[in-house]
């Protein structure tokens, strides 16, 4: 008896990454969030944390584009998540804000307060260090 193995067709993160944002540059913007979203997860499993949040981070904005606000917040706040887990705090504050942004469009005001809050935080630890 033979047993038939399948080949796995090896995803290319970089090549994601130019298809993602040619499509998102077209307004494709579902399209454009899935592969923003799988391409995230591909640079993080090779430990490209950089490029990582900024993959989720272009999610997040393709699903702000088509008013999916709920997905919108998931994908910037992995974003955040990362980049502070990292040291990328600058860009997690964009994150943040942007997450804020998406709940403000949804009318959640305690998590609009809650996020103001951390962002505040995190850029009062970020003069402070300066």
């Amino acid at each position: 008896m033979t047993v038939m193995t399948e080949e796995k067709v090896k995803e290319d993160p970089v090549k994601m990454h130019k298809q993602a944002n040619t499509l998102f540059e077209t307004g494709k913007y579902k399209e454009a969030e899935d592969i923003f979203a799988r391409t995230a997860e591909l640079y993080y499993k090779v430990q490209n944390f950089f490029d990582s949040t900024s993959m989720y981070y272009k999610a997040g904005e393709s699903a702000f584009a088509l008013k999916d606000y709920e997905r919108a917040v998931e994908h910037f706040m992995k974003s955040a998540e990362i980049s502070f887990q990292k040291g990328f705090d600058r860009f997690g504050v964009s994150a943040l804000e942007y997450a804020r942004d998406g709940y403000k469009a949804m009318g959640k005001k305690a998590k609009i307060k809650e996020l103001e809050k951390k962002i505040k935080e995190v850029k009062e630890k970020l003069e402070a260090s300066f």
